[in-house]
């Protein structure tokens, strides 16, 4: 396994970080946190001129023919400047989807906009346990009928002209391709702790049929797996690079921070933290590529994947603690970011599954069902 980026994932690297300075520095990350609209028209337009949004998309329709890795490369890069918006709900999740289950009409009608950042589409999956997986799922709808409930936690559904949305029905799983403009559909905003904006979405006696459904009747399961699997990994990925961005943060502090004479990097127990960091980092990280490698291969990597999420919440979040320890006070302080990075660490380690849900899927790989 040669996990080394190529010659044009490098520059893919370097592009990003280098936009991401000019371009979402840190001030405009707290500002966007507290804005109910979320990400500025401008930087979203911005992003589809480079080609973001379009990564995963076929050259036929309109996008780059990307790799899952390129992605994951990409959003590591968001983690770390911290950047808001629907990158991961629509240019990741929704795509995938797609590019899975949907019709060639389907594909044709939806992908060129959104390659081009023109058209959002979201997942709307959790429902009152708050849990992104199909065992929690009890709405019921079914082609030709119509369907009363909500969705919580829907990402960027105020700026989604589609979502994605998950039911039970034919004996299955059913998605359905729904416009959020549809009569009988709603959103409202809830509050949460990372800044990212997330919605309650509410349907009432809402018509579908056969025409919006995504794949079969029933039999969703398959293609939802595999959108949750990319939305599972590009949440992995912003932990790692809010995490990164973390130890940079604590690393710069003790260099320049002087206590006794000296900068607090000289003091053993600081250099031990940062190290600690540093491990944590680096094993995320590993396991993250480790997972992608495997998915892209063709290779049953469930496990995998399923470990790079948990062990990701875990190291992020200890990054996170020992980066506030030796920052100090001004770590908390609303003007700075790290507490934001923080935030959307302790956001992305329960989005699309928490780190016990993962640990139970690496244990029944093990034999321990």
């Amino acid at each position: 396994m040669d996990f080394r980026p190529t010659e044009s994932q490098q520059l893919l690297i370097n592009t990003a970080r280098e936009w991401l300075r000019r371009r979402c520095p840190d001030e405009l990350v707290q500002s966007v946190a507290a804005d109910a609209r979320g990400i500025p028209e401008d930087l979203w337009k911005e992003m589809a001129l480079l080609g973001w949004p379009g990564l995963l998309v076929p050259a036929d329709l309109g996008g780059s023919d990307g790799s899952l890795l390129d992605v994951l490369l990409l959003v590591e890069e968001m983690g770390r400047a911290g950047l808001p918006g629907p990158f991961v709900p629509s240019a990741v999740v929704a795509t995938t989807l797609l590019l899975t289950a949907g019709t060639t009409e389907q594909q044709r009608r939806l992908l060129p906009g959104m390659a081009m950042g023109e058209r959002l589409c979201t997942l709307a999956i959790a429902e009152e346990e708050g849990r992104a997986e199909p065992s929690a799922i009890a709405l019921a709808a079914s082609p030709g009928g119509r369907v009363t409930g909500r969705k919580l936690f829907v990402r960027d559904a105020h700026l989604s002209e589609h979502l994605i949305l998950v039911a039970r029905g034919a004996g299955g799983l059913n998605l359905f391709l729904l416009e959020t403009a549809r009569p009988g559909v709603s959103v409202a905003p809830m509050e949460t702790i990372s800044g990212e904006k997330c919605f309650e979405v509410a349907l009432t006696n809402v018509a579908v049929d056969a025409g919006d459904l995504l794949g079969p009747a029933g039999g969703g399961a398959a293609a939802l797996a595999v959108g949750l699997r990319a939305g599972t990994l590009a949440r992995t990925a912003e932990m790692v690079g809010g995490a990164a961005r973390a130890l940079d943060l604590a690393v710069q502090h003790a260099r320049t921070r002087v206590q006794s004479g000296r900068p607090i990097g000289a003091f053993q127990a600081i250099q031990h933290h940062c190290a600690d960091m540093l491990r944590h980092v680096d094993g995320a990280r590993y396991l993250l590529y480790r997972a992608a490698w495997k998915v892209e291969s063709g290779q049953d990597a469930a496990a995998d994947v399923a470990m790079a999420k948990a062990h990701a919440g875990e190291a992020g979040l200890a990054v996170a603690r020992k980066a506030h320890q030796i920052l100090g006070a001004i770590g908390y302080c609303e003007e700075h970011i790290l507490h934001r990075l923080h935030k959307r660490i302790q956001a992305a380690s329960v989005d699309f599954g928490g780190t016990g849900e993962h640990l139970e899927t690496v244990a029944a790989a093990i034999g321990l069902e």
